[in-house]
């Protein structure tokens, strides 16, 4: 049966949207060469300033990766629709099949053919109706069966429009880690050219200053919770190089580190501090934050860090640092994950 369909082919809206959090970050523009600082304290300035809009820059990209990853799950998605729908078409083939080589499609010849068979007046009426029942549910399958098709076409060219959509929004997103990775080179560049009393004074500015790690027993911690779980798995990698993007094992960036740890305390976080801050309750102002809640910070949310109690949160700081224990200042909002 060949029936004719019209599509309508839809603009690739994610990818719209992939690009407007990668322009809303700057990144799709190579940034202007800076000035040559003239003293320490102007390279120093320079470096801080560099580091903070790479806080920004990194978390507009990983947005649009969130974003391109949930777009790859609906083409996937979409796909398995399709070919849902197209099983379900396939199976009234032999239905189909039959109706097309069977006597009852010649509606006015099985007519005949009844008329003349017909014993009876009775007989004939009786034959005639069971000819319009028949007829009747013939055309109910043939218009369920359309209704199928057209399901299952529009499913094809969603799942079509979605796949191509998805790959555009990877290329695009590809590129502009290419460009973030240059800023992050310059970056360290820059920082390596610092002394290191400046290099220190940078990220006690950036990061807060570092402090020793505590013991767990030192902790108001609950044995066994998940907050605890998260905590210790945390302070482990108390040393681990801040590496752009990085989950660990054995590098992290700040949400990186969040997630590594919830994730042994079995809770799912994204890799996202901006998407970390809309999940669980935000502590109102006058709220204590308790172990285990992460402190947010930066005007749009480009960090997170873990507190562990005692006024020290754990975190991967910044480009060229390891993860570390700092005191917590300065911070936006805390939200409580767990408890």
């Amino acid at each position: 049966m060949q029936l004719s369909r019209t599509t309508t082919r839809r603009r690739p809206r994610m990818l719209l949207a992939v690009g407007a959090l990668l322009m809303t970050a700057g990144v799709l523009t190579p940034s202007a060469a800076s000035a040559e600082p003239g003293t320490a304290a102007e390279a120093m300035d320079q470096v801080q300033k560099a580091a903070q809009e790479l806080t920004v820059i990194d978390e507009q990209v990983k947005a649009a990766e969130i974003t391109v990853a949930d777009y790859q799950a609906a083409a996937q998605s979409a796909a398995a629709q399709a070919a849902e729908a197209q099983l379900a078409v396939d199976a009234y083939e032999p239905i189909l099949r039959a109706i097309a080589t069977s006597g009852y499609t010649g509606e006015n010849q099985t007519r005949m053919a009844a008329f003349l068979t017909s014993d009876s007046a009775a007989e004939l009426v009786q034959q005639m109706t069971t000819l319009d029942m028949i007829a009747v549910h013939t055309n109910e399958i043939i218009a369920e069966v359309a209704v199928l098709q057209d399901a299952a076409e529009a499913a094809e060219t969603e799942a079509a429009n979605a796949a191509a959509t998805a790959e555009q929004a990877l290329a695009e997103l590809e590129g502009q880690q290419a460009e973030v990775q240059k800023r992050i080179d310059q970056y360290e560049a820059d920082f390596a050219r610092l002394t290191a009393e400046e290099q220190a004074a940078v990220t006690t500015a950036i990061a807060g200053p570092t402090v020793a790690a505590p013991s767990l027993a030192d902790l108001p911690l609950a044995p066994g919770s998940a907050a605890a779980v998260a905590i210790e798995t945390a302070l482990a990698q108390v040393g681990d190089p801040y590496v752009w993007g990085a989950t660990g094992p054995d590098g992290f960036d700040c949400s990186g580190l969040t997630s590594f740890a919830y994730a042994a305390a079995g809770v799912s976080l994204p890799h996202s501090s901006r998407a970390q801050s809309s999940m669980g309750r935000q502590l109102g102002p006058n709220e204590a934050m308790q172990p285990g809640d992460l402190v947010f910070f930066y005007s749009p949310i480009s960090h997170v860090g873990l507190y562990i109690g005692n006024g020290m949160m754990v975190h991967a700081r910044t480009y060229g640092q390891p993860v570390a224990v700092t005191s917590v200042a300065g911070y936006r909002f805390a939200t409580r994950i767990v408890g």
